[in-house]
């Protein structure tokens, strides 16, 4: 699901589920990389977790709202709330276990 800033608020902040966003970029080779994985994580977690990529040269005022200084950059919201972090590339367990903290 792309996010933007018109539907950040009401996708995100206000999800009744954790959601995990991707602030990533076209022209950035890590999130290429990073891709696949999000995809999976999407599909594996439907129904427990919303997952949303926000084009940071699209959205720039929600990268600078949220400190995202380098791409990609993972953020696990819930209830409106930063609860996880991952910068970089990152292995897909790595993303997991900050998941699984989110839907406990």
């Amino acid at each position: 699901m792309r996010l933007s800033s018109s539907d950040f608020d009401e996708e995100v902040l206000k999800s009744d589920i954790p959601v995990l966003v991707d602030f990533f970029a076209d022209w950035c080779g890590p999130c290429k990389m990073m891709a696949p994985i999000v995809e999976q994580l999407a599909t594996e977690y439907t129904g427990k977790l919303k997952v949303g990529q926000v084009n940071v040269d699209d959205n720039p005022d929600l990268a600078g709202k949220y400190g995202v200084m380098s791409i990609p950059t993972f953020i696990i919201f819930k209830n409106g709330e930063i609860v996880g972090t991952s910068i970089g590339s990152v292995s897909k367990n790595t993303l997991i276990e900050k998941i699984q903290k989110a839907i406990e």
